[in-house]
């Protein structure tokens, strides 16, 4: 046996013992990482994709239940005061990543990514199709700092996007502010640029502002969580909810990290969100999808009908 084998067997069955020592005094987070310690694998990579993602009716487009989300990519990790996020976050997507990612994401059976609508996401997307010939569905978000939401939906249609909604935080702030109206002119604006338009809240009262307004977007993006995190009270989110025919984008869903993928995708399943946009590493997205594949497999329970 050699010197290295060795030591990797005694530190993988010290790093055991240790685990089955302490697992019960330990934190959550530190029970969890020393899981990763003990179990950590370089195979994840070599696993069979997953087939089968269900998929639903987005306004005539078929969408996978599962969308995955721009934040990461563009370093915005609604890290609270871990201020070292974002640049952890746009190092670690370097333009390899970014396409790899993406690529593993089609190979599973995710069909739609909802990204921001920027000079960095235009530029990726475009070399992704053009150089992996990549397929992903791109829903943009407006991007404030762009300036106006309807030149900016003009430049995501130019750039292969079939959708686009108003930025949730703005959305919300419009409401806040009484401007209801230039949200309705902000989505006809979008609409009139040939492609779908949602509007976004973190607010329950972003939605039902635009309801009683008759703004008429094409589908809504909902934040729902069970953590509290940038999200009306679930309970109110679902029964409101459950009496609108549109299509509805959960986001998120996971508290941005703050809960489990076991736990938040079936919970806005069950609140009635039809599609959930979902930040994903590389090494999440298999995972991820196998998830989404089992719950919906085996059925979810919510009084809202399926879009």
């Amino acid at each position: 046996m050699s010197e290295k084998s060795s030591r990797r067997q005694f530190f993988g069955r010290t790093l055991g013992i240790s685990a089955s020592a302490v697992g019960g005094s330990l934190a959550l987070e530190d029970q969890a990482l020393m899981a990763q310690l003990v179990k950590r694998s370089d195979g994840r990579a070599d696993a069979p994709p997953i087939a089968g993602l269900h998929q639903g009716d987005f306004c005539g487009l078929k969408v996978s239940r599962l969308i995955i989300g721009g934040n990461l990519i563009s370093g915005s990790a609604h890290a609270g005061d871990l201020l070292y996020q974002s640049a952890l976050m746009t190092h670690y997507f370097d333009t390899a990543k970014i396409l790899e990612t993406w690529e593993l994401a089609e190979q599973n059976g995710i069909n739609t990514t909802l990204m921001r609508c920027d000079p960095h996401i235009i530029e990726h997307y475009n070399k992704y199709r053009k150089e992996r010939g990549g397929q992903l569905q791109w829903i943009a978000q407006s991007a404030p700092e762009q300036g106006d939401p309807v030149e900016n939906a003009k430049r995501a249609a130019d750039n292969g996007a079939v959708a686009i909604h108003f930025h949730g935080g703005r959305g919300d702030s419009y409401v806040e502010q009484g401007k209801v109206d230039e949200i309705g002119e902000i989505v006809a604006g979008m609409k009139k640029a040939g492609l779908l338009a949602g509007v976004a809240g973190h607010k329950l009262e972003t939605i039902k502002a635009s309801e009683q307004a008759g703004i008429d977007p094409d589908f809504y993006m909902v934040s729902v969580n069970k953590v509290g995190y940038l999200s009306s009270d679930p309970d109110e989110i679902g029964d409101y909810m459950k009496n609108v025919a549109k299509p509805w984008i959960g986001f998120k869903v996971l508290g941005a990290g703050r809960d489990r993928p076991s736990s938040g995708f079936q919970y806005a399943f069950e609140k009635g969100a039809d599609f959930l946009c979902v930040g994903m590493f590389d090494w999440q997205v298999r995972d991820d999808v196998k998830l989404v594949k089992q719950l919906l497999d085996a059925g979810i329970e919510r009084p809202r009908a399926w879009v």
